[in-house]
């Protein structure tokens, strides 16, 4: 996934399974150097790469290229800024008629923001939070490690999509390309997240 190139991918697969890993005992001492070394080399590979580095600055100040890397990060501040408190009501986006790139995809928090307002992107937040909780909580009281580890496996992984994609989206995090869980444009990428909350769901049948 590295040598595709795509970082941010690898990234958040490498956070879960960390992740993963505490859960089943991993020591804090190896989670920590482990996290070090890993965010040390992921600091080499940006250094090293001139587009990781136009990204980086891009998301540091996007007006340093207003039409160039730092265009996405400033369209989307502009969506979510028009829609002010109860937004501009559904269908009524401006940004999405051709001035906000990818924004059916890894931008459309942008747009929901902008239609539905602060009422509606902090309904969405909402809904992932209690997804979250309510999946943290099914690996708590699983009664097998497998279980439990499983569960905590697909919880954390739609967590970080979720994450990265609102970090991007609002500018906290540089651009990574991720997908919103449940709600980007995309056939497969919904198949796979009903699928595994449908075993989410399953293991939620066998509790201690």
């Amino acid at each position: 996934i590295l040598k595709e190139p795509d970082l941010g991918t690898t990234i958040a697969i490498a956070a879960m399974v960390m992740i993963v890993l505490l859960v089943s005992g991993l020591r804090w001492l190896y989670f920590i150097g482990t996290g070090l070394a890993g965010a040390a080399g992921v600091t080499v590979l940006i250094m090293n790469s001139e587009y990781q580095m136009k990204r980086i600055i891009g998301w540091l100040d996007p007006w340093s290229d207003p039409i160039g890397m730092g265009y996405q990060p400033i369209q989307s501040l502009y969506a979510l800024g028009s829609g002010g408190f109860w937004g501009m009501g559904i269908g009524n986006s401006r940004q999405k008629l051709g001035f906000l790139p990818e924004q059916n995809t890894d931008f459309i928090f942008a747009i929901i923001g902008e239609e539905l307002g602060f009422i509606g992107a902090a309904f969405i937040v909402l809904m992932f939070i209690l997804l979250f909780w309510r999946g943290y909580k099914i690996a708590s009281r699983c009664p097998d490690m497998f279980g439990t580890l499983l569960a905590t496996g697909i919880t954390t992984s739609l967590g970080i999509q979720a994450f990265l994609n609102l970090g991007v989206v609002t500018n906290t995090l540089p651009v990574t390309g991720i997908a919103l869980p449940f709600l980007s444009y995309g056939g497969s990428s919904l198949l796979m997240s009903m699928g595994v909350v449908g075993v989410l769901l399953n293991i939620s049948r066998y509790h201690k």
